[in-house]
């Protein structure tokens, strides 16, 4: 027991502290690692990860958020075409989960793009991905992904957390949590938003939570204009000494506090003022992309400053050069129920091309060999007619594509099929939970091994359904 006696107070440490801490801070923050913050970035809580050796050391993750639809990217279906404008044969989908279309007369609806072979591998895709068709012999496509929910946001929460339950982990935290970070500087995971398209659902914060792991694996949004990020800067008329004599004081404070109560939740404060201190002098650096050469702006076709798809694509390579662990990319209007070829237009000329050059840029610096690239939506379109003012497509959960590139993928596959009329996963199908289960395989974890107590369960990322990792495209 601790008597109130022993207890060092709050005014006899100030007086007792002075300004020598704050010095020995500067250094320290600026340089070596406190070892508090240790969990919010550059260390990690698990002994024994990786389980094996790792093929990717990070993860970008694009999302397209809205469900780009596969049928007009990556899944070529010549019946579809066949039976455009004809009733949609009731055998694919009676009794199924459809979204706005239930109830409704269903006729097909024909592919709205032109499909060719490209690549010495003969991947088919669209005319609407030419920049996507030069690197045929990058990606994996799997045309069999499918997942269990039908609308935006609920898909979303499944996509990043391996469930519909909100307040779960996302698996940008989960990764994180198992393999810390490789940076003193920045978050070890960081999220990025670009708008432009029809309809742009909005995306929420608890996408990146850390639900119920400890919060310093929460992901850091960084914002598309003014400040990266909030709270951040230096306020002023404050110094950079006065500002570690600050975080310093209160690191002390708090760790004094934490000998009494153990709240880990403290430490995690401690790292939190910490970081945000060493970013006041590592994020301005990062986000000015002035700095690029203006042969790599030409290539993403970014602008400093826009908040574009394309510049955040630049971002996460500087993101990933500078040992950030998981970057996830929002790009918000794919959900094109209506006037779809307008849309897709509009999509895939801000998305298209800087894609290409995210993985070309990576591969030129010998970074895309273990980076780990995924794209994708929370789910596809339905092969069936739907909108006004131009044809559009549903939502559609049973069948749909993604692709992974570098970190260990196999360039140049197509892995699974759908049906006929790109309607249900037919072949070799690839469920959310099986995506997760590869990407933590390629980064060197075995995914039924990889938990956290909570609740009197060992919960895991890909749950308690078998997981497995796609290895046809490994």
């Amino acid at each position: 027991m601790i008597f109130p006696h022993q207890q060092l107070q709050r005014r006899t440490f100030l007086r007792q502290s002075g300004v020598g801490l704050g010095s020995a801070a500067l250094s320290g923050l600026l340089g070596k690692d406190t070892g508090i913050a240790s969990g919010l970035a550059g260390g990690k809580d698990l002994a024994g990860l990786p389980h094996y050796a790792a093929k990717a050391k990070r993860v970008i993750f694009l999302c397209m958020a809205g469900g780009p639809s596969h049928l007009e990217t990556f899944d070529y279906k010549p019946k579809l075409d066949e039976l455009d404008g004809q009733p949609m044969p009731e055998s694919f989908t009676q009794g199924q989960p459809i979204a706005q279309l239930q109830g409704q007369k269903l006729k097909v609806q024909g592919h709205l793009a032109k499909f060719r072979r490209h690549g010495k591998s003969g991947q088919l895709i669209s005319d609407y991905l030419p920049w996507t068709a030069k690197m045929a012999d990058e990606i994996a496509v799997i045309r069999s992904m499918v997942t269990e929910q039908i609308n935006h946001d609920p898909a979303h929460t499944f996509l990043n957390t391996g469930t519909a339950i909100s307040g779960r982990p996302s698996m940008g935290s989960w990764v994180t949590y198992g393999l810390g970070s490789e940076t003193q500087d920045l978050p070890g995971f960081v999220v990025l938003t670009s708008v432009g398209g029809r309809n742009p659902q909005p995306i929420a914060s608890r996408q990146w939570s850390a639900g119920f792991l400890p919060s310093r694996y929460q992901g850091v949004e960084f914002n598309s204009s003014g400040d990266p990020v909030h709270y951040v800067k230096t306020p002023s008329g404050v110094s950079e000494t006065q500002q570690a004599n600050l975080v310093e004081t209160i690191r002390q404070l708090d760790q004094e506090r934490n000998q009494l109560v153990r709240n880990p939740e403290i430490d995690t404060r401690i790292a939190a003022y910490e970081m945000a201190f060493r970013m006041q002098t590592s994020v301005p650096d990062l986000v000015d992309i002035s700095k690029e050469p203006q042969h790599v702006l030409d290539l993403y076709g970014a602008k400093p400053g826009d908040g574009s798809y394309a510049s955040n694509c630049l971002l996460a390579r500087r993101l990933a050069e500078r040992g950030t662990r998981f970057i996830q990319l929002y790009h918000r209007g794919w959900d094109h129920h209506g006037d779809l070829q307008r849309y897709m237009d509009i999509c895939c000329g801000l998305t298209d091309r800087p894609t290409w050059a995210l993985l070309t840029d990576l591969k030129q610096r010998g970074m895309l060999e273990d980076t780990l690239v995924i794209w994708g939506g929370e789910f596809g379109r339905t092969p069936m007619f739907q909108g006004k003012g131009g044809p559009g497509r549903d939502h559609h959960i049973k069948g749909f594509s993604m692709w992974m590139a570098g970190g260990g993928v196999k360039g140049g596959t197509s892995y699974g099929a759908t049906d006929e009329l790109g309607y249900h996963a037919a072949e070799d199908v690839v469920h959310v939970r099986d995506l997760h289960a590869t990407m933590l395989h390629l980064l060197g974890i075995d995914s039924g091994r990889f938990t956290f107590p909570f609740q009197g369960l060992d919960t895991k990322l890909t749950g308690v359904e078998p997981a497995k990792p796609v290895m046809g495209i490994l």
